[in-house]
């Protein structure tokens, strides 16, 4: 080309969720069935959306409005009805004008991130979520800052490690906060999240906290909105449905700005975020009038309370399995639909190898493993999806330096559900011998 097309960083932009995909299909067309557990789909998992919900969805597609435009912000009844669920639990008070929707979630961290200075950075977990720590990593041209979870103590922030790298580097102006969390599936308790606002009042940060998953939690386990402990700190919640209702592919998420005249600089941002959305004219409007509607249904709490309650189930039968494989640190699930499995530090070597009988499947697993400076637990994901037909996601492609990979819990049928994870069970064990 004549001169350069892409922005410095722009290659930090990677999904290896969908990226492992391809592997996965090359395994199919051999003419092999997939065991899918690399992304948070409930609908691939036969999640089945009730049929009140869908009869508000198929009686708003006979209305006109549903085919016109919505204010750029979104559906004005829709962010004051938002606003006021905030609003009714105490915390930090908000209107519609601090509502600001979006083509999903996705669409709303790119905004987030585009808008910021180079030298800007937020600081994040990790393991983190790909979406999140490639579109930081991506603005700033340079690897995302990241604060440790620890898988020793359910994982939970090492708030010390957050505390020092804040004070030793003036280029954070944020923190991150994903609660509950993808893809470790702890939901933080109170007081951590009080501990990251005093950090934040201290070295006058922004706050902002993905909580797309706040009200996907089970067995006894509540998380705390953002909202309820920020004070008077600037600080932007992201939401959306498409796990809670579950309408992933409605592609529908909106920011919450909290406190966003505290700060001269805080408002200018949340002013060119929707100066952004106005170019853009507005987001799809279809999932934004249903969602006052689903979500004040006399059969909405009882449904998201038993769909809870089967999450946490699965996440019982899961401990079950996995929670005394030796060479594993396991953590059972609080909140969200995921659970990342860690290898113990030493136990993954580079001839480890699972057995595979067909040898076209082994001669696709020899040609994956030909990629340079591939991390080791990228190494046993390779090989589980070869020998067992599980598709599973590393944990070194969430930023970290841990060895392990994710999965999900999202699979309906305890049989299958069971048969899964027993079959991830041996194969560690195999693997690890």
């Amino acid at each position: 080309m004549r001169q350069l097309l892409l922005r410095p960083g722009a290659e930090e932009l990677t999904y290896e969720i969908r990226g492992i995909v391809k592997k996965a299909r090359q395994v199919e067309a051999l003419g092999y069935t997939m065991t899918w557990e690399n992304i948070g789909d409930p609908i691939q998992k036969s999640n089945r959306v009730p049929e009140w919900m869908k009869e508000i969805i198929a009686d708003l597609l006979k209305e006109d409005k549903t085919y016109g435009y919505a204010d750029s912000k979104g559906v004005l009844e829709t962010r004051r009805f938002l606003a006021d669920l905030n609003n009714a639990r105490g915390g930090s008070q908000i209107t519609a004008e601090d509502i600001l929707f979006f083509n999903g979630l996705g669409d709303a961290i790119a905004k987030l991130y585009q808008f910021l200075i180079p030298t800007a950075r937020i600081i994040g977990p990790s393991p983190a979520y790909s979406t999140h720590s490639s579109a930081e990593a991506a603005h700033a041209n340079a690897a995302p800052i990241t604060y440790k979870l620890d898988p020793d103590n359910q994982w939970l922030p090492d708030m010390e490690d957050l505390y020092l790298k804040v004070r030793y580097n003036p280029s954070i102006v944020g923190i991150l906060i994903i609660n509950p969390d993808n893809p470790t599936g702890m939901v933080y308790p109170r007081e951590v999240l009080e501990a990251f606002v005093k950090i934040a009042e201290e070295f006058n940060l922004l706050l902002i906290s993905d909580e797309i998953y706040q009200n996907i939690t089970y067995n006894g386990i509540t998380a705390v909105p953002l909202a309820e402990v920020i004070g008077d700190r600037p600080a932007i919640s992201l939401k959306g449905i498409s796990k809670e209702f579950p309408w992933p592919g409605s592609r529908c998420g909106w920011m919450e700005f909290y406190n966003r005249e505290s700060s001269i600089e805080f408002s200018k941002l949340c002013q060119t975020l929707e100066n952004a959305k106005m170019i853009e004219v507005c987001s799809t409007i279809l999932p934004q009038l249903a969602i006052p509607k689903i979500m004040k249904h006399p059969a909405y709490f009882k449904y998201r309370e038993e769909a809870n309650a089967q999450i946490g189930k699965r996440s019982d039968w899961m401990r079950e399995i996995l929670g005394d494989i030796p060479g594993i640190k396991f953590n059972p699930t609080q909140g969200a639909f995921y659970n990342t499995i860690v290898f113990d530090e030493g136990v993954l070597k580079e001839d480890q190898f699972l057995p595979i009988q067909d040898e076209k499947l082994q001669a696709l697993l020899d040609t994956w493993l030909l990629e340079k400076n591939m991390p080791m637990d990228k190494q046993f994901v390779y090989n589980l999806l070869a020998a067992e037909q599980i598709c599973v996601v590393p944990i070194s492609s969430f930023c970290s330096d841990l060895r392990g990979f994710r999965v999900t819990l999202l699979e309906e049928n305890e049989e299958v559900f069971k048969s899964t994870f027993r079959r991830i069970g041996k194969a560690i064990e195999s693997y690890l011998k």
